[in-house]
């Protein structure tokens, strides 16, 4: 079946566009922050999420072996990562729109925060990463080389390490009761972990 890369590359760029869109017009909106993490703790993350973007969205490259294709060119592999793409992009904006003001893009604690456990927070801890990763592993699907793979590993452990200082703030800004939800609920992967009552 024919597959153009270009038009392949340009469908990915407008979803990857307007998700980034929706999320600066949305960012405007937040509570004022009662605690933050700090500058250094917020580049060991940011660092390794800018290269990793950078890697997926590489297409020329002076080195022959970060080019190379992981998988042949094929219309049905894009069309699939295209799908998780899209719905991985869908998924943090519900969760992004269902936060609301707590959002913040750093990991950090708002004035009158709220622990939020419903739409996809009933599924899983941190769904706006759940989206977010399916989207990239959506991308590097369709893409098919070694720099998008590795910029998915980047993004990925840099992601996990967010996770767990975001993880250490909720537990201290509501100690038991956040306890009791990760007990209920995984953190990334919805249905992977039974639903039952963390002990008291």
């Amino acid at each position: 079946m024919y597959h153009d890369p270009l038009l392949a590359r340009r469908v990915i760029l407008w979803l990857w566009s307007l998700w980034a869109l929706y999320w600066l017009i949305s960012a405007a909106n937040t509570k004022s922050t009662q605690r933050r993490e700090s500058p250094g703790s917020r580049l060991a993350h940011l660092i390794p999420l800018l290269v990793g973007g950078v890697l997926i969205a590489w297409h020329a490259t002076r080195w022959p072996w970060l080019a190379a294709r992981l998988w042949p060119r094929s219309a049905t592999v894009y069309g699939f990562g295209v799908a998780l793409l899209a719905a991985g992009l869908a998924f943090a904006i519900w969760a992004r729109a269902h936060l609301g003001r707590n959002w913040s893009g750093t990991v950090t604690v708002k004035e009158g925060h709220e622990l939020i456990r419903s739409g996809p927070y009933a599924y899983v801890r941190h769904p706006i990463y759940t989206g977010i990763l399916a989207a990239l592993l959506g991308t590097a699907l369709a893409s098919g080389t070694v720099h998008a793979a590795l910029g998915l590993a980047l993004i990925a452990a840099a992601l996990l390490r967010k996770l767990r200082i975001e993880e250490r703030f909720m537990r201290e800004a509501f100690p038991g009761e956040y306890e009791r939800y990760r007990g209920e609920v995984p953190a990334l992967i919805p249905f992977t972990a039974s639903r039952r009552s963390a002990p008291r």
